[in-house]
This record gives structure tokens, C-alpha cells and sequence, in this order.
């Protein structure tokens, strides 16, 4: 079959809920994926962070295919060998006492939502269902109806209400607006140290740690969602180390597997996960033993190969190169490590679909944004190769 093939049943029998490039992918490894015609694509979106390690990372793999031969699932009524070695390699590297496991990004932000929503009941003693979560203009936490509630982009929400109350708008990026949204009911400030589905938009410097202040003043817990910030991918652990912030709930997942399998996790103290008792949260495959087994070598793989520091300097790079092209149509280059965001004064679109010509993918957001986000382990010489190209179609479409 050939790529109008699969195009032409796709179109056919499933939901139009995305509208993608007309690549076909048949396999995929590093920064590099391959179509079916046989044509070799540059990756600039790592499935929106979630191949930080690159596509099919052999280490990964070897850890995946070993697990899926022992045991795949239990569900929690029991317990599984690898599930606590994930739990440790967590506290490890980041610090916190435990951490929740889930599987989508948007599971994990849901069970934040109701952590501290719990926390605030049981710990600050708000009057049942009064808790109030601050949120963020330009969010985007997930897909669920709960978190499409609390966006503000009409395309997420719109044709999906009622929705759940409690959420509080705050302009992203102003420390005083957000100070003047809190009540006595005020559980939790929810936000995305940089907000990627929104253009990699990076707030003001001291905006993150005048949250954090302002949290500690009022006895709210600080939710830093850094499920495509995070591992690595904004040139630290997490986008919010930049500010020197704690949060008092993290939220990881995409690059938590590699891509191999969806894993997602909260992050957080005793005292704040605590609260969650038996019965009250769950999921039947949230923290099974291959997610976890994975999740830990994907982990490792991080730290191993040094990605975190290389996506810090590459990124610099990368936006250098970037930056000096000259054109009328760009309006600014924007970025924290291999997380790039090519701001256009026209629609991007026509740009990824010339530059998949080009060999290089890469994919529009907020209509004139393009994200330059390839696998962390790219080198200079890939990045040289994707500039030159990518200047090659701004120059045609100048």
C-alpha cells in the first residue's frame, strides 16, 4: 500500500480530530523517521516531547521487550516487582517523598486537580465543595472535559459544556493579577512553567518565584504541570528549576516512557499525597509493571546520555542559527533549550507543509507558530542540515 492508501482509510473510518501532515510513518529511529514510500524525514516534533531519548531507543527497548515477556499487568489489587523501583528512581532524581503513577498526561493532571482539591478539604479546611484551583490564560493541560473547562481556547472548550466549577482565570506571566484571584477557598494554583501548546510562550523572569511566594503566603499549593517542559526537554529537569522554584505537586508523563508506552506520574510530599487514601484514586493500569519498568530505563537513559545538558546547549544553538535568518515574515525566536518556538506574522501551516517536502517535520500551533522540539539526542551537524532547509522554504515563501 502506498501513503494515498492509508491517507484515503484513515479519512474513511476514523474521527477527523486531528488534521496532520500527510506523512505515513513506517518506522522510525533516533531523530529520524521513514515513510512508506521509503523517504527519510528529519523529526522536529518528538511527538510532542514524548521521544526525548529518540524514536526507538535500544536501551528502552531492550528493557520493553524483556518486561512484556514476564508481566504486563497485575492491576494494583496486587503488587509487582518493578513498580517500587520506579518510585525510588523518582525520589532520586527529583527529590520528592512519593509520586503517583497514571498513564496519559491528562490522568495526571486529574488526579492533581483532585490531590489538592483533597489537600484543601482535609488539610486547609476549606467548606466542602468551595476549593477553588487558579489557573492560567493560554493553559493547556489536556483534553478531558474537566480541563477543556478551564481552558480559553474556544477549539478545546467549545460544544463541550457544562462544564466543572472551581476554576479561577489568571493572566499568565502577572504575579499581581494572580495575588488578587485568591480567596479563602483557593486549594491550588495550576500552571505551565512555559506553555508549550501555546507557542512556547516563556513568562516574565520572577513571575514563577512570585508565584511561588505568593502561594507560600496564602497556604496554596503550587502545581507546576511539566508534562512537555520536563525531562530534559527545556534544557533543565524541569522548565521551573530556571526560577530556583519547588512546586509543591509535579506533573510529568510523555517523556517518562520514551514513547513506548504511556506513563504519567504526580510528584509530591507525604504531606500532600498523604491525603489519597485506599478506595479514593486509581487506575487499573496506572503503575503496571512494564509502564514501570520502562519508565525507569527511560529515565536512566536521561541521565546516562547527559540530554538534559545537551538539549540546554543544542537548543542554544539551534535558536542561534535560527535567529539569523533574515526574513520579513518572522517575528521572533523564542525558546528554553530544544523546545524552539519560530513565531510567523502569516499562517505556519503552509511553512511545515514545505518543509515536509524538505524532509523535515515539524507542525503549526496558534495558527502562525511553528515548534522546533526534535529528540534531544540530534547533533549540530542535523541541526545545520535542518536550518539550511528551513531557511530555504522561508526564503520561498518570502
Amino acid at each position: 500500500m502506498k501513503s494515498k492508501d492509508y491517507i484515503a482509510l484513515e479519512e474513511q473510518y476514523g474521527a477527523h480530530n486531528y488534521h496532520p501532515l500527510d506523512v505515513v510513518v513506517h518506522e522510525a529511529k533516533g531523530c529520524w523517521v521513514t515513510d512508506v514510500e521509503g523517504k527519510r524525514y528529519l523529526d522536529c516534533l518528538a511527538a510532542y516531547s514524548a521521544v526525548n531519548q529518540g524514536h526507538c531507543h535500544p536501551k528502552i527497548l531492550e528493557v520493553f521487550i524483556e518486561q512484556a515477556h514476564l508481566v504486563t499487568l497485575t492491576s494494583r489489587a496486587f503488587r509487582n516487582d518493578k513498580l517500587p523501583l520506579l518510585y525510588k528512581k523518582l525520589h532520586d532524581m527529583t527529590g520528592y517523598e512519593m509520586s503517583l503513577p497514571m498513564n496519559s498526561g491528562a490522568e495526571a493532571v486529574e488526579t492533581a486537580i483532585k490531590t489538592a482539591r483533597r489537600w484543601g478539604y482535609d488539610v486547609k479546611g476549606i467548606e466542602k465543595d468551595k476549593a477553588e484551583i487558579i489557573v492560567a490564560t493560554g493553559n493547556f493541560h489536556g483534553r478531558t472535559t474537566t480541563i477543556v473547562g478551564f481552558s480559553d481556547d474556544p477549539a478545546s472548550y467549545g460544544g463541550f459544556g457544562p462544564f466543572t466549577p472551581g476554576f479561577i482565570f489568571h493572566e499568565y506571566g502577572n504575579a499581581e493579577d494572580l495575588r488578587s484571584k485568591i480567596t479563602k477557598n483557593t486549594c491550588a494554583v495550576l500552571i505551565e512553567p512555559i506553555q508549550g501548546e501555546g507557542g512556547i510562550v516563556i513568562p516574565p523572569d520572577g513571575y514563577l518565584k512570585q508565584v511561588e511566594s505568593i502561594c507560600r503566603e496564602n497556604n496554596v499549593l503550587l502545581v507546576m504541570d511539566e508534562i512537555q517542559a520536563g525531562l530534559g526537554r527545556s534544557g533543565k529537569l524541569f522548565a521551573h528549576y530556571y526560577e530556583g522554584v519547588r512546586p509543591d505537586i509535579v506533573i510529568i508523563g510523555k517523556a517518562l516512557s520514551g514513547g513506548f508506552y504511556p506513563v504519567s506520574a504526580i510528584l509530591a510530599d507525604k504531606e500532600i499525597l498523604g491525603v489519597i487514601k485506599p478506595g479514593q484514586h486509581g487506575s487499573t493500569f496506572g503503575g503496571n509493571p512494564l509502564a514501570a519498568a520502562v519508565a525507569v530505563r527511560s529515565l536512566e537513559v536521561i541521565e546516562e546520555e547527559g540530554l538534559i545538558q545537551r538539549s540546554y546547549e543544542l537548543g542554544e544553538y539551534f535558536m542561534q542559527k535560527l535567529r539569523a535568518i533574515d526574513s520579513p515574515h518572522i517575528r521572533l525566536v523564542r525558546g528554553r533549550g530544544l523546545w524552539i518556538g519560530f513565531v510567523l506574522d502569516t499562517k505556519a501551516r503552509p511553512y511545515c507543509e514545505k518543509l515536509m517536502g524538505e524532509g523535515i517535520l515539524c507542525k503549526e500551533t496558534h495558527d502562525n507558530i511553528i515548534r522546533f522540539a526534535p529528540p534531544l539526542v540530534i547533533t549540530k551537524e542535523e541541526i545545520d542540515w535542518a536550518v539550511e532547509r528551513i531557511e530555504k522554504v522561508v526564503k520561498s515563501l518570502d
